[in-house]
């Protein structure tokens, strides 16, 4: 008997995960989501897991262009996550206007300053895996690093700061 969709997401909700933004800069415009399914793989090389949803212009996206960046998101950032998970979404430089922001120097895709951490990256390959699909991310570069900010999680569908409290606002 196959498992019912709602308790496979109700019990998956009961894990805290960290949340981060991936962001790709491609020809034309910078492109981002909200991802909180980010594993690390290997230390030698350095790689790390994200999944991302097949069908999702920002898989599509990655694919093409190869290399990305992966911004560990801090508490008081949660609203940019909220951005980030909305449907219809402008371009990443527009949500992020009032946020300081760099370019990582090998994927030149956007950076969060304030973050605890962000990762330049470069694609080893994508796995088909059901609706979505795992990016194995290869780690070229540490661009930021601030192990004092506090990271966001998310639990229990809500964004929460370490304590498990509703985080304060970017």
């Amino acid at each position: 008997m196959p498992v019912d969709r709602t308790e496979f997401a109700a019990a998956l909700t009961q894990y805290a995960a960290g949340v981060c933004l991936l962001t790709v800069r491609d020809d034309i415009d910078d492109v981002g989501t909200t991802v909180s399914s980010v594993m690390s793989v290997s230390a030698a090389p350095p790689l790390v897991a994200v999944g991302l949803s097949a069908d999702g212009y920002p898989a599509e996206v990655l694919g093409t262009i190869g290399s990305c960046a992966l911004t560990v998101l801090a508490a008081p950032q949660a609203i940019i996550a909220s951005r980030f998970s909305s449907a219809g979404r402008p371009s990443a430089r527009h949500l992020l206007e009032t946020v300081p922001w760099a370019r990582a120097p090998e994927s030149d895709a956007i950076v969060l300053s304030e973050a605890p951490a962000a990762l330049d990256c470069r694609l080893d390959r994508l796995v088909e895996a059901g609706d979505h699909v795992l990016a194995l991310l290869e780690v070229v570069g540490v661009p930021v690093l601030n192990p004092a900010a506090p990271p966001l999680l998310r639990l229990r569908g809500r964004f929460v700061d370490e304590t498990g409290a509703p985080p304060g606002r970017a």
